[in-house]
């Protein structure tokens, strides 16, 4: 499947050619998932050496974390270091001006990212950041999606568990359904069957400023509620609806659902996606994410507590007073986050189901995993952040996608499940079974 360049797009003005002085760029190395993907990449250097630059606000805590990292592998010691603010546009154009990639966790971003976006589409430097917020996403396609095309910067949003696992499971399923049937798949659900791992304060402030704003701006209210919000606001919306809110069994899995909170990105990364890959999936596509439990009244418990507990928490933190005790008493502060004992601990495991129709009209059914052994919001997230960043990196000449606001489907494609792969991720599609299996 191909990334397609949107009407009036320019062909890329940078060669990829690793000629700039560095190959990556870690934004917010200090941070606490900063630190993490800068781990990532020291103790798995790969088979092509990377040219890294530690990037931050204050040398002093780069310093710290190059020694950390020195101890890891001597041949940090000597890892570059590059000062800047967020909002020091001269600072941030220099820096582009020097990355092939600028791999990005300094959030949230809404807050933070603009400028370093705006100067990544300058220079035609490729990006890549972990950010669940779909209004920083719909503004920079506003702002920036048709220059980077121009620029040929490719910036990939949503790399970490939002939104890789939805995006490259579905790509990874339509695929096969291609291999396999020949046609694409009509439906794709994504269930989330186990998941074990903590919240970081970054996390959580990103999320409390999501919804601070939106208490206050009946437009992102609008564009949260949109299931099409990232798609070209040129291209008719498809068939899929507002996610899910309740409890309901799925008789394609055979279990209770009840909603997953991340859906409301994730679900929006994919269709943008299709849209990019020139429909690809199909006009009349649906996609659906939820979390998915065990049929009979233990499994219809645990979804009722999940939808229960899930409406709780964001009434709570809409309310100032509930998120102030929140924030003091039970909520982790910016900077701070899982153990490494958390993290060796967690896991996700995610089951999909596509269906198509076959040459005579018949169904067609394949089923997927996409499964991890690390934490899914850090140990995972930094795998796949710092896969991402590598990708477009070393990969870049290579990736058949043009520039643009893209998503990790459309701007890496199989070529980055491969690397995730060798990282220790499973994606798979099961052997083929008749659709009332």
């Amino acid at each position: 499947m191909k990334a397609v360049a949107m009407p009036d797009a320019a062909p890329a003005v940078r060669p990829r050619d690793r000629s700039r002085a560095y190959d990556i760029v870690l934004w917010g190395a200090t941070g606490f998932t900063g630190r993490l993907v800068a781990e990532h990449l020291v103790r798995h250097p790969g088979d092509v050496p990377l040219r890294i630059a530690l990037a931050g606000r204050s040398r002093d805590k780069l310093e710290a974390l190059r020694t950390e990292l020195a101890a890891i592998d001597p041949a940090a010691a000597d890892l570059p270091l590059e000062l800047a603010d967020s909002f020091d546009k001269q600072a941030l154009d220099a820096l582009a001006a020097k990355a092939e990639v600028i791999c990005t966790t300094v959030g949230p971003y809404l807050e933070y990212g603009a400028a370093l976006v705006d100067a990544c589409v300058q220079h035609g430097t490729d990006y890549c950041d972990l950010t669940g917020e779909v209004p920083f996403i719909r503004q920079m396609i506003d702002a920036h999606h048709e220059q980077a095309q121009r620029s040929g910067s490719r910036i990939v949003c949503c790399c970490g568990f939002d939104s890789i696992p939805s995006d490259l499971g579905t790509l990874m399923m339509q695929q096969a359904m291609h291999e396999q049937h020949g046609v694409s798949a009509r439906d794709v659900k994504l269930a989330v069957t186990a998941s074990r791992g903590g919240f970081s304060g970054g996390t959580v402030a990103s999320m409390i400023e999501m919804v601070e704003r939106m208490r206050k701006d009946q437009s992102l209210r609008r564009l949260m509620a949109n299931p099409y919000a990232l798609d070209p606001s040129d291209e008719k919306p498809g068939p899929d609806s507002p996610d899910q809110k309740g409890v309901r069994f799925d008789d394609d899995l055979d279990r209770w659902t009840a909603p997953f909170v991340m859906a409301a990105v994730n679900t929006r990364v994919v269709r943008r996606s299709n849209a990019l890959l020139g429909y690809d999936y199909g006009r009349d596509f649906r996609y659906q994410e939820f979390m998915a439990f065990r049929r009979g009244a233990k499994g219809l418990g645990s979804a009722w507590s999940v939808a229960g507990g899930l409406v709780g928490f964001l009434g709570a933190v809409t309310i100032k007073p509930t998120r102030k005790l929140l924030q003091r008493f039970v909520l982790p502060a910016p900077g701070e986050g899982p153990s490494l004992e958390q993290r060796e601990a967690g896991l996700f495991r995610m089951r999909l189901f596509a269906r198509g129709s076959g040459s005579n009209g018949e169904d067609v059914v394949l089923r997927g995993r996409v499964e991890g052994n690390k934490d899914p919001g850090y140990g995972g997230t930094a795998i796949m952040l710092g896969e991402s960043a590598r990708c477009l990196a070393l990969d870049g000449a290579t990736l058949d996608s043009p520039g643009g606001i893209s998503t990790p489907a459309a701007a890496m494609g199989s070529t980055l499940i491969e690397r995730l792969r060798g990282a220790g991720m499973v994606f798979s599609v099961d052997d083929p079974k008749p659709a009332s299996a």
